[in-house]
């Protein structure tokens, strides 16, 4: 027992300091977020004494008023700093990839499966739902990336449903911060296994095209290089 102790004397620091570096940042983009958690936590106290003071145990309502005091403070803060952070992604390249790799456990995510000189990009990610691809950058350019990279998984996967994503604020776009809701929205169609061996499939797909030899001379029109090169064994 007596060695668990250093070990988690240790942890306590660190969740601290990442709490203070949320704070941080969070405060960067929302300067009044210690105002808001101060009135969300004394609020919430306040209700429940005042309940107390009415039914006669205030002593026991402020103690539950301060317990619910601080979880929703907890929860307030988790929110705003979640908005803090997709604010200051907004807008990056990468991002979206960023995103997908939170969604949770059953997606696994290939970040810039696409990719043209304008840096527009499209990522996938597999689950039960299927396939999706998620698009960033110009929405017109992004379009014929999706419908090339759609092809070129038509090779290989012809069973699995295809949804694609563009990330972006305007019409028929997924802002940022709602690409894991959109996700978790479309219906589940495969099972583990299934899910498995679409993996395994993309990513021989990608083995093919990457070891796919380059013809001689000039490039052919409409030709994309292969994504990632040879592969070193």
């Amino acid at each position: 027992m007596a060695r668990k102790e250093p070990a988690a004397e240790a942890a306590n620091p660190g969740r601290l300091k990442q709490i203070a570096l949320t704070y941080k940042m969070t405060s960067k983009a929302d300067p009044k977020i210690g105002l808001v958690l101060a009135a969300v936590g004394i609020v919430t106290l306040g209700v429940f004494l005042a309940i107390g003071f009415l039914i006669g145990h205030p002593i026991y309502l402020g103690v539950v008023g301060l317990l619910f005091g601080l979880l929703a403070t907890a929860w307030v803060f988790g929110r705003r700093a979640e908005r803090a952070a997709f604010g200051q992604m907004e807008g990056q390249p990468g991002a979206a990839a960023a995103v997908l790799d939170n969604v949770g456990r059953g997606w696994t995510t290939t970040p810039a499966v696409a990719m043209n000189r304008n840096q527009d990009v499209v990522h996938r990610t597999v689950g039960r739902a299927g396939i999706v691809l998620v698009a960033e950058g110009n929405p017109n350019r992004v379009k014929s990336l999706l419908a090339a990279e759609k092809r070129k998984m038509s090779r290989v996967v012809v069973d699995v449903p295809v949804h694609d994503v563009i990330v972006g604020n305007g019409e028929g776009q997924v802002p940022l911060k709602k690409i894991r809701t959109t996700l978790l929205k479309y219906p589940r169609v495969l099972t583990g296994p299934q899910v498995t061996a679409t993996n395994d499939r993309l990513r021989a797909l990608g083995d093919l095209m990457s070891n796919m030899p380059l013809p001689k001379g000039p490039m052919p029109k409409g030709m994309r290089m292969p994504r990632g090169g040879p592969r070193l064994r």
